[in-house]
């Protein structure tokens, strides 16, 4: 279990909430993060725009890789968007640890549509791990 010190840490990070988004659940190498997209995220062919899906996505690999207590930053994100979405979807993504080394780790995420439950995007990320904690 993550401590409630770091997801306190991991919950105060500004461009989520800016965004509106929820850091649902925070676990050692897990976190789950949603929001609903609302007019201001679209893109100008009125789909939800790829940089909020990406952003959501990345906050929430920012908060599994960080579950630990150890500072991890960002080396790597490839990202496929698979189907658009608009105003008022609940996009959630999930970030999964599924390697975790000395000074990297490996992570899949997947951005999902909550009510129909499709697939919008994926991604697989890798951090770098100092030899550091950030609480």
């Amino acid at each position: 279990m993550t401590s409630p010190d770091i997801a306190a840490h991991i919950r105060k990070d500004s461009f989520a909430n800016w965004l509106g988004a929820t850091i649902e659940t925070i676990e050692p190498g897990y976190s789950r993060v949603s929001l609903v997209v609302t007019a201001s995220m679209l893109n100008f062919h009125g789909m939800t725009h790829g940089g909020l899906v990406f952003s959501l996505g990345d906050i929430a690999f920012a908060a599994a890789s960080n579950s630990h207590g150890q500072t991890a930053l960002a080396l790597n994100v490839a990202v496929s968007f698979l189907r658009p979405t608009g105003v008022g979807d609940h996009l959630v993504a999930e970030a999964k640890e599924i390697h975790l080394g000395g000074a990297t780790a490996l992570y899949d995420i997947v951005v999902t549509e909550q009510n129909s439950r499709q697939l919008v995007a994926k991604s697989q990320a890798t951090v770098y791990r100092k030899r550091e904690s950030f609480v």
